[in-house]
């Protein structure tokens, strides 16, 4: 071939070639006309759904875009899941899930995903730290009394679990490894159920996220709150001592909330809503709003977000192995 010809080809393959990335570019994010749906695996009312719905409210103020909330209730959480890992990798569907998404596969025998490869980590948006209580009928007022009279008679107590494999079930898991406590675990499905018997003096202890049981303590109420497994005291609840400081040290368990999308959903899209919802989770009326129902904002990276989850998932694997927990 002479070389005049050969650049010709050349020039040929190269003017394809570039071709093709133009008509494969990526197009602009969000385009008119298109919605961006985010999906909650839960029914409406939870602090999950609430979280979930102000992404979508947000996503629609900030990117000038249509962009709605769908409850795809189901399967623990798993249909919803599922759906949206089945979704187009194209920023048009997002999950706004919790805790329970990052451990569901330990959990569930249906759950065949991996949470770490099969969707992408956008952000966390807040964390609910955990809080113990106990049934009002109980005589114990701290919780090194309740620890003394669990030790001494161990089948008085029975421990409610909200729901296998959520937060509150796994910091159960690690309270009895680090008191050395034996009381048995009750499931149930979900926090009103659990709190209806802990009211009703039939299980008699239950750790759950502070919204859904520090409303409960107080004045005439059936439970009472011995410690909150957070770093600090809230200060939306001084005067209840921190677990770490009432006798179990570094006992720190938070449910938390995030985002993920499809795997594949390009870089600039998930860094855009990342910056967005880092930028929601700053203004200080959502903000004071959050704390108000007991919720603390978080407005991390991609990166950081991705560092913590890997942690959560080995921690839960870890105390899930310790009890010879099979999904169901």
């Amino acid at each position: 071939m002479k070389r005049r010809d050969f650049l010709k080809g050349a020039a040929a393959l190269g003017g394809l070639a570039f071709s093709g990335i133009e008509v494969t570019a990526q197009a602009p994010w969000p385009q008119a006309g298109k919605t961006i749906k985010v999906i909650i695996p839960w029914p409406p009312g939870a602090a999950n759904d609430a979280l979930g719905r102000l992404v979508a409210q947000r996503l629609q103020e900030t990117m000038s875009a249509t962009s709605i909330a769908e409850n795809r209730v189901g399967g623990a959480g798993l249909v919803g899941t599922n759906a949206v890992i089945q979704a187009e990798p194209d920023g048009y569907t997002f999950l706004a899930s919790a805790f329970n998404t990052a451990v569901m596969p330990k959990v569930l025998k249906a759950a065949t995903f991996n949470p770490e490869v099969d969707l992408e980590v956008v952000a966390r948006t807040a964390v609910a730290p955990l809080v113990l209580v106990i049934s009002a009928k109980r005589p114990e007022k701290t919780l090194a009394e309740l620890i003394v009279s669990a030790k001494a008679n161990p089948r008085e107590f029975s421990f409610a679990i909200s729901s296998l494999g959520s937060a509150g079930h796994l910091a159960t898991v690690d309270f009895l490894h680090r008191t050395g406590l034996n009381i048995d675990m009750i499931p149930y499905r979900g926090t009103t159920p659990a709190l209806q018997d802990l009211m009703g003096g039939t299980v008699q202890l239950l750790i759950d996220p502070t919204f859904a049981l520090l409303p409960q303590t107080g004045g005439a109420g059936h439970i009472r709150a011995l410690g909150i497994a957070s770093k600090a005291r809230s200060v939306l609840a001084p005067d209840l001592p921190t677990i770490s400081e009432a006798g179990v040290p570094d006992f720190i368990f938070n449910s938390w909330y995030g985002v993920w999308a499809p795997k594949g959903t390009p870089v600039v899209i998930q860094e855009k809503v990342n910056t967005m919802i880092q930028e929601t989770m700053r203004d200080p009326v959502i903000s004071a709003k959050l704390k108000g129902t007991l919720i603390e904002p978080i407005a991390e990276s991609i990166a950081e977000t991705r560092a913590f989850i890997k942690s959560e998932v080995t921690r839960s694997g870890n105390l899930l192995k310790s009890i010879n927990f099979e999904p169901t």
